[in-house]
């Protein structure tokens, strides 16, 4: 889809965001700053997280939702606004909306994860249910807005939206005055261009890093034609940047102020949310944790001191049980294996005492006797395992393999 943008802006500057962040003050919270150990060590110089999965709303989409609501007419917040999106601009711009006394309408998809349709309505937005990707969500409420005359949001082609971001820039740089690399989860760019635009015009020494997920990947080929480009689809769990086509305003500036972009795959975004939660103690969403992810795919290419921003929080309980489980299995936390044994009374002790004196801790075992594939005398055995680490995995299979089990691919 093609987003609608107002034609040519003027160019952001610093002090556009300094004014931002004017105006953000008692709104949005300066977000703490946390070192990271292991990342540290990985990288062999220091490793910051600044957590804007604590922001207000669960993500930094407030700072660009109050900064542009505030910024409307008398006669503008009067009509009301309108925005589309899966979750974190939704709530952004609910809480905007209700702080400045501001009607809001949220479209949001019809398969939007139940707490971040529950968390926006309780911000004060009327939430309507439409489409299945946010593509179509996003053409319904462009059309609500010409019909009803209210204010269209957008979650990231507006230059007061891409300014309000830009002060997680500021405290980056504040909380961090050393700083020499800035990682970033970019989806439509709007974060990422306002942490550059601030950035660049105190420090331009140091390097901005966008991360975008594989299977959602604009920002590359749009770069390499030297426009945004629209991708042919998407594919991600990672809501918080699955965007397909870059915005206009935030393209231009990444093509001059951003130094990279690099891309993660899924096994990669469930490692560092992995990570995140155990070493860090942070919940983050998958979009949220990939900087991270970058860090852990190729750690000697970040020149430190870094700060890594962790975008968003909003994960929903289900994604995270499928993201953890994903994890662990990268790596090599959890094992599932089929096998062909005897069916015979103790069969089944037999097989569990092997896994035992492998150290393997058997979650769950299930049976099959009756697959026409099967032998008369066969039965097909599957477990899940929690293990040590990739090595544990591969003793294991080949303690089984050595009592004269088979191991089915």
């Amino acid at each position: 889809m093609t987003f609608r943008t107002a034609a040519p802006v003027p160019p952001l500057i610093l002090d556009d965001v300094r004014g931002a962040q004017k105006m953000l003050a008692g709104v949005a919270r300066a977000t703490a700053m946390e070192g990271s150990r292991h990342l540290t060590s990985l990288v062999g110089a220091p490793v910051h997280l600044k957590c804007e999965n604590l922001q207000r709303t669960g993500s930094f989409k407030l700072r660009g939702a109050y900064v542009r609501i505030a910024g409307l007419s008398p006669v503008e917040r009067a009509a009301g606004v309108v925005a589309a999106s899966a979750g974190n601009h939704a709530q952004g711009v609910a809480l905007a909306s209700s702080l400045l006394g501001v009607r809001s309408t949220v479209f949001m998809p019809v398969g939007a994860p139940l707490p971040k349709v529950a968390a926006t309505r309780e911000y004060g937005a009327e939430v309507r249910l439409h489409g299945q990707v946010v593509d179509e969500t996003l053409t319904a409420a462009q059309e609500y807005a010409e019909e009803t005359g209210a204010v269209f949001i957008h979650p990231f082609d507006h230059p007061d939206i891409i300014a309000g971001q830009g002060t997680v820039g500021l405290e980056i740089l504040e909380q961090c005055p050393e700083v020499r690399t800035v990682v970033v989860g970019v989806g439509g760019g709007g974060l990422v261009a306002g942490i550059a635009v601030a950035v660049k015009a105190v420090r331009p020494d140091v390097r901005i890093v966008g991360v975008q997920a594989e299977g959602a990947a604009g920002y590359p080929p749009s770069l390499a034609a030297g426009h945004p480009v629209a991708l042919e689809s998407v594919r991600t769990m990672a809501d918080g940047i699955k965007v397909g086509r870059p915005g206009d305003i935030p393209f231009g500036l990444v093509r001059d102020l951003v130094d990279e972009v690099r891309t993660v795959t899924e096994d990669e975004l469930s490692s560092a949310l992995l990570l995140c939660l155990e070493r860090a103690k942070m919940v983050v969403e998958p979009a949220g944790a990939s900087p991270v992810a970058a860090l852990l795919s190729d750690p000697a290419a970040f020149r430190g001191p870094v700060v890594a921003v962790l975008s968003g929080g909003n994960v929903d309980p289900l994604l995270m049980r499928r993201v953890l489980t994903h994890g662990l299995a990268a790596n090599g936390r959890y094992l599932s294996l089929r096998l062909r044994l005897t069916d015979r009374p103790g069969a089944l002790a037999a097989l569990l005492s092997t896994l035992s004196r492998a150290d393997a801790n058997v979650l769950d075992v299930s049976h099959v006797r009756t697959d026409p594939r099967l032998g008369l005398t066969e039965a097909e055995v599957e477990v899940h395992l929690e293990t040590q680490g990739p090595e544990h995995c591969a003793e294991v299979a080949a303690a089984l393999r050595a009592a004269g089990y088979r191991v089915m691919d």
